[in-house]
């Protein structure tokens, strides 16, 4: 049998933290199993720097990191997306590009950290999204049709802050 490899996009407007974060995360706890990319709406330009901070001190490269715009993957010679996942509630309630290859859809909205600048945000985004990633990579996908995958990442949105103190 082969080894699928699914590609996950993370979306937030800037695309400077916590999609940064998903990101990485996927990357890192996937395994080779995922590719996970991210992107924003209007993106700001720069990954935050308690974004950058927060991913090197739990041991894990922010390397390569870019703030991107979502066009980048709505065009023909973009990877074909699995899943997309907006982060931030005012991504989520924007008009998205339509993704090649009819990806399952979900929203995992989780509060911003840099509108507080205050890095136990940026740790408590880390601990939601890490949660909520640990539950998507423990589905059976090869085992789901698009529809349940939705049905499933939108079931994983309700987890993760149970985590924060």
């Amino acid at each position: 049998m082969q080894n699928v490899v699914y590609n996950a996009l993370f979306l937030c407007t800037g695309n400077s933290a916590r999609s940064q974060i998903a990101e990485v995360l996927l990357n890192a706890m996937g395994k080779g199993r995922f590719r996970a990319y991210s992107a924003g709406s209007h993106p700001s330009g720069e990954v935050h720097p308690l974004a950058v901070r927060t991913i090197r001190d739990h041991g894990l490269s922010a390397q390569g990191l870019r703030s991107k715009s979502w066009d980048e993957f709505a065009g023909p010679d973009a990877p074909t997306m699995d899943f997309v996942i907006t982060v931030c509630d005012n991504a989520a309630g924007e008009t998205c590009p339509v993704w090649p290859g009819h990806p399952a859809v979900a929203h995992w909205g989780v509060p911003d950290p840099a509108a507080s600048g205050d890095p136990q945000a940026f740790k408590d985004a880390w601990l939601v999204l890490r949660r909520r990633i640990e539950l998507l990579l423990a589905l059976p996908l090869e085992k789901l049709d698009n529809l349940a995958r939705t049905q499933k990442l939108n079931e994983i949105a309700m987890h993760g802050e149970e985590h924060l103190a």
